[in-house]
């Protein structure tokens, strides 16, 4: 498939999706400092799992920077046991903090101030920060425009033949960020209402509002933002991994066994 191809097919199923669900108001979460932890916790695990340990570390009061500097690395582990690997887990957050009071002083604000090239590659070294964790943390907490690519991504570009599964991360990053581009303008901002409700009667990932879903953002990372919630939704309730649903599925007409032969 040629590249404009490509990217032609990635904006006809942003509207598509966005057409039947709306607003995914994704990431759920109340400040930044809970989008990172999320970040983090969701790593190799299910969100419900996360939202497990969020609540746990809410009740203890731990969903600061302040406090998870404080918490001790065994108090840590125990509050976030519900996301797995809650030991590796306990101990990056603990170097992220570490990190942001070395070179921010502890400052969420000055941190997302850097330039996104920069601030990417920084985080890339931090130990455990993989492209998608920090793209995450970027695009949900930071407000930066950078596209979040996931395992689901993966799982459609390669279903609807678009590119293998195996593609390079950062070659797909690049592909739906340049698709996107041009969607920028039409994309009203998170507070406004786009779509009242779900016309297939279906919320796709759908969220309720938060303070972090609703926050004010750059037009452009609104629709990296709502693309990304869009295309979880795909995954998690049509194009699962072994058994997809795809007759049900917004995408549907989309799959080349769908497409008129010529």
């Amino acid at each position: 498939m040629r590249v404009n191809a490509r990217e032609h097919q990635i904006q006809a199923y942003y509207r598509a999706l966005f057409q039947a669900w709306g607003p995914q108001h994704w990431w759920p979460a109340q400040s930044r400092f809970e989008v990172i932890v999320g970040a983090y916790l969701t790593q190799n695990t299910a969100w419900m799992n996360v939202e497990k340990a969020l609540a746990n570390l809410r009740v203890a009061r731990l969903l600061s920077v302040r406090a998870i500097r404080r918490a001790s690395l065994a108090q840590l582990e125990r509050l976030i046991r519900p996301a797995g690997y809650f030991r590796q887990k306990a101990k990056r957050l603990k170097l992220f903090v570490a990190f942001l009071d070395d070179r921010y002083e502890g400052s969420l604000a000055k941190l997302f101030a850097r330039p996104t090239e920069t601030l990417r590659e920084e985080l890339l070294n931090l130990h455990g920060v993989g492209p998608e964790t920090a793209d995450s943390i970027l695009l949900y907490a930071g407000n930066h425009p950078v596209f979040v690519v996931d395992a689901y991504t993966r799982r459609i570009l390669a279903r609807h033949r678009i590119l293998p599964e195996t593609t390079d991360y950062e070659e797909i990053r690049e592909l739906f960020e340049k698709a996107l581009i041009p969607l920028e303008e039409a994309v009203a901002g998170p507070g406004e209402t786009q779509h009242q409700a779900s016309a297939a009667g279906f919320p796709g990932a759908a969220h309720p509002p938060s303070a972090m879903s609703t926050a004010k953002r750059t037009a452009l990372a609104q629709v990296y933002n709502e693309m990304h919630g869009l295309v979880v939704g795909v995954g998690k309730n049509y194009c699962k991994r072994r058994e997809p649903v795809c007759e049900e599925c917004p995408l549907c007409a989309y799959l080349p066994s769908k497409k008129p032969k010529v």
